[in-house]
């Protein structure tokens, strides 16, 4: 497992914010950081829109985005502590499922943020 891992999601997304409090807390993933980007912009790579890319994951200086980076996630979760996260990690482990669902997360991103009233671009210029 790499040792600087860093899973930058969108804290005001009820669903982002689910699976990023999956991942900290019942994933058993030893060394990952996770951060909400809309408080700690400065994670955020210059230019990064997280509405088009999605969520990321820097590893190592490397940056995965939407559909890698939940893919890379779920494919490191070997025994997840709770069965939400157990059908989350064995449905994105697979790279052709990711690739398939991760813009239909990302229209119900956009839906759950305009019907709560919060913007949905997240930039590091919006900051």
């Amino acid at each position: 497992m790499d040792s600087n891992i860093i899973f930058v999601y969108d804290g005001l997304c009820p669903f982002c914010n689910h699976f990023a409090e999956l991942i900290e807390l019942k994933s058993n993933l030893p060394n990952i950081k996770v951060v909400n980007a809309r408080e700690n912009i400065s994670y955020l790579p210059k230019g990064y829109d997280m509405d088009t890319k999605g969520a990321i994951l820097i590893r190592n200086g490397e940056i995965l985005n939407g559909a890698k980076a939940i893919n890379w996630i779920c494919s490191q979760i070997t025994s997840p502590s709770d069965s939400l996260l157990k059908i989350i990690s064995s449905t994105f482990s697979s790279r052709a499922r990711s690739n398939y669902l991760f813009p239909f997360l990302l229209i119900a991103r956009r839906l759950a943020l305009y019907l709560k009233g919060v913007p949905i671009k997240i930039h590091k210029q919006d900051f």
